[in-house]
């Protein structure tokens, strides 16, 4: 049986988005080339960057079609990670908000991928 373990990102430049996601998640990647980086989150997913000239076949969907979730634990977490990330400068779409499932934040990445931090539940 296969297992998922890797989440693949399509990227136009490889370190920019490799910059991002160092100074945003404040990890190094295990991986590097310039075509493809790899980090490998807490939870143990991959997070791949890959340029997306070197893919095949070439991909035909452009970024923000769906979300890279972060769960945290509490409102608390939320608003202060926004607040860190807001501060990093990163390009926040959706302030910190409540929704029918909990609260949440989006920033998007150098190439509009969605990130998407929240938790369940009202706090």
């Amino acid at each position: 049986m296969t297992k998922t373990n890797t989440l693949l990102l399509y990227v136009n430049d490889v370190p920019v988005s490799i910059e991002f996601y160092e100074k945003m998640l404040q990890l190094q990647p295990v991986e590097r080339s310039p075509s493809f980086a790899l980090f490998i989150l807490a939870s143990g997913l991959a997070l791949a960057l890959w340029d997306k000239k070197e893919v095949q076949p070439t991909p035909t969907i452009m970024a923000g079609g769906c979300e890279l979730g972060f769960k945290l634990d509490d409102a608390a977490d939320i608003d202060r990670l926004h607040q860190e990330w807001r501060g990093k400068g990163a390009n926040i779409v959706l302030a910190p908000s409540n929704a029918g499932f909990g609260r949440s934040f989006m920033a998007l990445d150098p190439d509009g991928h969605r990130l998407r931090f929240y938790m369940i539940g009202q706090d």
